[in-house]
């Protein structure tokens, strides 16, 4: 098997506390992998220290386009990451297109401003989430699932290959939630590789081909139909309720 992701004993702490330790996981190349756990399990944390933006006290993290190792700054742009839509000040006076346009400036540098190619591309990819006629509204103006959208816009217009998603579903109304599955399925048969960390159960066999249920450490990480079992979800979830958890 090819794989997209590869993370051996990660480990990270706040204030010297471990909020993750010794997390290993592999994700396939050309997956839509769930990242599933309790609150407080560290599953944001992981895929932020997966992109380096939480520092790790331990471990490595590899990253694999076309079968080859990622080395280089110019190969790392074409991995793109899609935050939780509450980190994201959405106040700021912007339109929908300017957001999304922010997700070419790893291809054009913060120097060069966006071109006639660049919006055309950016109308393309308002179109693909159905916020086409939203691009000139300002971002403060849009409900949750409309602003789920348009972050999915923006990490469409970086044209990667390997995305991470964190809690894209959170909050959105069943019309933008089938929307979003669809679009994922889309770039999962175009070969892309998405890892998405996900809180609702009910939904990830019906979503996903691959899962890494997390606690603190990784309790399993594999195919769905293998990993994805009562067994382990419940390892999993006793872990959350046992007295003096840990909550990150």
């Amino acid at each position: 098997m090819e794989w997209a992701v590869e993370v051996e004993d990660l480990t990270v702490a706040y204030d010297e506390r471990p909020v993750l330790w010794d997390v290993d996981m592999q994700v396939p190349r050309g997956s839509l992998a769930a990242i599933v756990g309790p609150n407080g399990a560290g599953k944001s944390t992981l895929v932020k220290a997966m992109l380096g933006l939480v520092e790790r006290i331990s471990g490595s993290v590899k990253f694999y386009l076309d079968g080859r190792l990622v080395t280089t700054r110019e190969e790392a742009k074409r991995i793109a990451y899609v935050p939780q839509s509450g980190s994201v000040d959405w106040d700021f006076p912007t339109t929908v297109l300017d957001v999304v346009l922010m997700g070419r400036y790893g291809h054009l540098g913060w120097l060069r401003r966006p071109g006639r190619v660049d919006k055309k591309l950016a109308m393309e990819m308002l179109a693909r989430t159905g916020m086409q006629e939203y691009a000139e509204r300002q971002i403060s103006r849009l409900s949750g699932g409309q602003q789920q959208r348009v972050f999915l816009a923006r990490a469409l217009i970086q044209q990667a290959d390997i995305y991470f998603m964190d809690e894209p579903f959170k909050g959105v109304d069943v019309k933008t939630e089938k929307a979003i599955i669809g679009l994922l399925n889309e770039m999962k048969s175009r070969g892309k590789t998405v890892i998405v960390v996900h809180h609702d159960l009910d939904t990830v066999a019906e979503f996903f081909d691959w899962v890494t249920l997390i606690n603190l450490q990784c309790v399993a990480s594999g195919p769905l139909k293998e990993t994805f079992t009562q067994e382990n979800i419940s390892r999993t979830y006793r872990a959350a309720e046992a007295p003096g958890g840990t909550e990150q």
